[in-house]
């Protein structure tokens, strides 16, 4: 066990060697990818660089990062640089936090095809939001807001589910005015919200099929049939779909702390590990349906690997998306619009973590990259415990 306290790296390098015996042929490219890319992290596999303080000259050596956007060390500080950009961003308005689920009939076909189910999931969701608020009856105003997916429960199990970070209130059609809801403590009704995300989803779902931009497989291989894949559908449209929407919480300084939460989480983090032993991993979890109570669970280490990488999303697709005025185009002049319609037109400022780290001698100056050792991935230590390769 390393010192530096259990790390999901930990148990991929002591069970990789198992769990690749195991389920190595069902792994996909991407898989396979961050599976290496996590257990060599940090270690003498990817090379080494000095560091140097810019105050007392002291040298550290350290091992290079994966920089996979799955491993559990390496997303802060793409968080941080990301925060920091879109702090120029927030208005000083309230903003909700509307969650999107797919249920869980879906699951099986979602973790088969993930491009197409979580593309569908965005578009159904995004489109739901933006037509429900310009609807007249309701907000009559143009949204804009961002969307982040994650594909995961506490417990490690497929969940996928869209977290929504939306301004309350919007652009009149006209742009020429910025609309609020009536009630402070409200903001779209979820009942319509979540029948229209169904509908959508739904026949986007349906064009996916029709298009032959769906796989079946195992016990999904029937669905594949015209008349059972009408017939799921016709039971999905007999489900409640959850939409979850909280009352509008405070000013931009919590919804920085929201999107940190929220934007860069990979499925689970090193805090939360407990122990690996005996073959088995203890780690915390959030029962949200026993008032979100912290409990203990223990899986088999083969096991855990698996639901880890069941969360390795396809190669470049993008887990955080910007809709409505906040889409990449125009946002730039349309936050400046909505700031010049608000009362007050506050950016907020925001320190962002010195990307160097301070130095430990003097705690004065920083360490910053010198030079790089070489890259030793293609070597016989590649990693000291398992082989990572399956050939």
């Amino acid at each position: 066990m390393s010192e530096h306290g259990l790390e999901v790296a930990d148990i991929f390098r002591q069970h990789g060697r198992e769990f690749l015996d195991r389920w190595g042929d069902w792994l996909s490219p991407q898989q396979r990818r961050a599976f290496r890319d996590i257990a060599a992290c940090r270690t003498a596999a990817l090379g080494t660089h000095v560091k140097q303080c810019d105050h007392c000259s002291h040298q550290l050596i350290e091992y290079r990062s994966c920089r996979n956007r799955h491993c559990p060390k390496c997303h802060s500080r793409a968080r941080d640089q990301w925060l920091a950009a879109r702090a120029e961003e927030i208005l000083p308005v309230p903003y909700c936090h509307v969650v999107f689920t797919l249920p869980h009939e879906l699951v099986p076909l979602a973790l088969q095809n993930p491009r197409v189910i979580y593309g569908i999931l965005f578009r159904a969701a995004a489109e739901s939001l933006l037509e429900l608020a310009a609807d007249p009856k309701r907000l009559a105003v143009r949204l804009g807001f961002l969307a982040v997916l994650h594909t995961w429960n506490q417990r490690l199990e497929p969940h996928p589910h869209l977290h929504c970070v939306v301004p309350a209130g919007g652009l009149s059609a006209d742009g020429q005015r910025w609309r609020v809801p009536r009630k402070s403590s409200f903001f779209l009704p979820v009942k319509p919200l979540s029948r229209l995300f169904r509908g959508k989803f739904l026949f986007y779902l349906e064009e996916a099929f029709a298009a032959g931009r769906l796989e079946f497989y195992g016990q999904l291989r029937e669905l594949a049939h015209p008349v059972r894949f009408q017939e799921s559908i016709w039971g999905l449209k007999q489900l409640d779909w959850v939409v979850y929407a909280k009352p509008p919480f405070g000013g931009p300084d919590q919804v920085l702390r929201y999107l940190a939460r929220y934007t860069h989480r990979v499925a689970i983090s090193n805090g939360r590990l407990i122990g690996l032993q005996g073959g088995r991993v203890r780690f915390r979890w959030r029962d949200s349906k026993d008032g979100n109570q912290m409990k203990e669970m223990s899986l088999d280490a083969v096991e855990f690997i698996r639901r880890f990488l069941l969360h390795v999303l396809p190669s470049g697709f993008v887990k955080i998306r910007h809709f409505g005025f906040l889409s990449n185009r125009n946002r730039k002049a349309m936050v400046q619009l909505c700031r010049n319609l608000l009362p007050t037109s506050l950016v907020l400022p925001i320190a962002i973590p010195q990307a160097d780290a301070l130095c430990p001698v003097c705690r004065i100056g920083h360490l910053h990259v010198l030079t790089a050792g070489p890259h030793m991935a293609n070597s016989a230590a590649y990693h000291p415990v398992v082989r990572l390769d399956t050939s």
